[in-house]
């Protein structure tokens, strides 16, 4: 009890007293909330939603699928832009979007055609060819976005495209302006959950194929960054870079007019993001899970929430990313290498007291690196490695770690210093006292942590440190929001840019492999190779997922029609409207 007392002081220095004692003294069971919004008022024919972009930093603004990185650009073209084939609430492709898709009978050639009357917000049709050039980004030789993953390279001859050896991708057929057809190496349940639909307008933004503009070009383009098109429901009319984003109703929407005239997306601060709400200068926010106790006492204010397809997690640097080959590459002589301290760290983390006093229960201990929302594929059995101190002294000891000289910290099993550095990013109020806490729980069995540069780094900072394998950075901070797909390999397969602790075994590779082959249709076979996967992440703990969530939406009761249940119709942006 006696760590439990040290977070809830750190409380009472960012919260203060009363504040903090509620917390300590608050719900001891995780909230119910609603998926959708009571209000059932007809909304009005000009509404305009105002949307919050909760965030200390500026979006990035990289508003193209193939290149964009941060969770508020995937946001922003939430509103303007759409993949060509819709998904249901297990996440599987449906014939309900723009296109609709037939799969071969030996589920290695999926068909799409797309419908008639889907534009691009310039008054194009949307092409065949749109999405072709899509597949010709993500492959292209130059291409140093993060997203060329499984079912990207799975494709027939996209091996030869990315190698530069050829100009055409063989398993890509574009039949006429509608039909396009997509063959795989290898059949795979990837195919349903994770086939990248998302075409990409080549008229407007250039075409890198004909030599009219380079990869690096595009990325920074203005085509891309301050006038994109899409097709979907709204249409970008201002752009302030990292501020805000005006849209405007798209009147020729394939699927029909759009509830609203116009929607704002504007960043606001997370110190502000209560106060915004409570005036009615945004009608939608998500909640940062520390101000949850404020935001449930606005009258204006209805709370929507759910558990969310992410966790948190602390990585561990044990590699670096081999640019030649593109891929991680294992570093024996790395700080961390021996997994016994890695095991250790992770039994010294005190999770449950985090999603207990700093998020009132609405985050709780994650212990494997799928998480529950994917019910078929999560191995509850699982435990991870609990909160358990002297397991994690015994571990330290057995890796030959030993405090020689008495000064309460282990020195390395050659005699020297031990020192760790923690890079960890600010935002909110209980960005700090997490970190403080996870830095005291480490001292607690005798290692020496220290933040890097001496401080909380903002988001561009940390993830330029993260993704550039600095030196200055042996233990990190983040979160994942893990898609759609079950399928963990673009988060932590050998080639995968997004495995920032840079790990890699046979055995990961082999189980990954297995977890998108034709045999992993049969789902009961694929949940025990993800069963498998999830047991050698806890033995080999390349990074420790630290806590699930639940999502909170903070929503005007001016708002209609909005809902974040998969089942329902009113989940997307199209349908949501105002009332007067």
């Amino acid at each position: 009890m006696q760590k439990k007392w040290m977070l809830i002081l750190l409380i009472f220095v960012v919260a203060g007293c009363s504040e903090a004692q509620s917390r300590v003294q608050g719900e001891t069971e995780p909230p119910v909330f609603p998926l959708e919004v009571s209000n059932q008022d007809k909304p009005i024919e000009d509404g305009e939603m105002i949307v919050a972009l909760v965030s200390s930093d500026p979006f990035e603004g990289t508003l193209s699928r193939p290149f964009y990185s941060g969770s508020f650009d995937a946001e922003i073209m939430n509103w303007f832009d759409e993949a060509l084939l819709s998904t249901d609430s297990d996440f599987e492709i449906t014939n309900d979007g723009a296109a609709t898709y037939e799969l071969s009978d030996d589920k290695r050639t999926i068909t799409l055609r797309i419908k008639e009357g889907v534009y691009w917000h310039d008054g194009e049709p949307v092409l065949a060819s749109d999405l072709l050039y899509a597949y010709e980004l993500l492959g292209h030789p130059d291409y140093a976005g993060e997203r060329y993953t499984f079912t990207v390279e799975n494709i027939e001859g996209m091996d030869d495209y990315h190698a530069g050896r050829t100009k055409k991708i063989s398993g890509i057929q574009v039949h006429d302006e509608r039909t396009i057809s997509v063959t795989f190496k290898t059949a795979s349940p990837s195919i349903m959950t994770g086939f990248w639909s998302v075409p990409v307008p080549r008229h407007h933004v250039g075409d890198v194929t004909a030599g009219e503009l380079t990869m690096e070009e595009m990325e920074s383009s203005e085509k891309i960054r301050i006038t994109p098109i899409g097709f979907g429901p709204y249409i970008i009319v201002k752009i302030v870079p990292g501020e805000s984003v005006l849209l405007e109703r798209n009147e020729d929407y394939w699927r029909g007019r759009p509830q609203l005239q116009s929607v704002v997306l504007k960043t606001v601060n997370e110190a502000i993001v209560v106060e915004s709400l409570k005036k009615g200068d945004v009608d939608l926010a998500k909640v940062p899970a520390d101000q949850y106790e404020t935001v449930k006492k606005l009258d204006n204010i209805e709370l929507l929430g759910d558990l969310d397809l992410a966790y948190s997690y602390i990585g561990f640097k044990i590699g670096k990313w081999d640019d030649e080959k593109k891929e991680n590459r294992m570093d024996p002589k790395s700080k961390l290498a021996n997994k016994l301290v890695r095991q250790a760290m992770w039994h010294a983390m005190d999770n449950e007291s985090v999603g207990t006093y700093l998020y009132h229960h609405l985050r709780f201990p994650a212990t494997t690196l799928i998480v529950p929302g994917f019910e078929s594929y999560h191995d509850a059995k699982n435990l991870g490695r609990p909160y358990d101190p002297e397991k994690a002294r015994a571990l330290l000891d057995e890796a030959g770690y030993i405090d020689k000289n008495g000064d309460g910290f282990r020195e390395d099993p050659a005699g020297k210093p031990f020192i760790l550095h923690f890079a960890s990013m600010a935002g909110g109020d209980v960005a700090e006292p997490i970190a403080k806490y996870y830095i005291q729980n480490w001292a607690d069995v005798g290692l020496k942590v220290e933040l890097t540069d001496g401080r909380l780094h903002d988001f561009n900072a940390f993830y330029e440190l993260v993704k550039s394998d600095d030196p200055k950075v042996d233990i990190f901070q983040g979160a994942w929001g893990t898609g759609s797909d079950p399928d963990p390999s673009g988060l932590y397969g050998r080639k995968a840019l997004f495995n920032y602790s840079r790990y890699t075994s046979e055995r990961n590779d082999a189980l990954l492999e297995a977890g998108t082959s034709k045999q992993a249709f049969d789902t009961e076979k694929r949940r025990e190779i993800y069963k498998e996967w999830q047991a050698l992440m806890v033995e080999d703990v390349p990074l420790v997922p630290t806590l699930y969530r639940y999502e909170l939406i903070g929503v005007n009761t001016r708002v209609v029609n909005y809902s974040i249940d998969a089942n329902s119709e009113n989940r997307h942006v199209w349908k949501w409207g105002v009332s007067a």
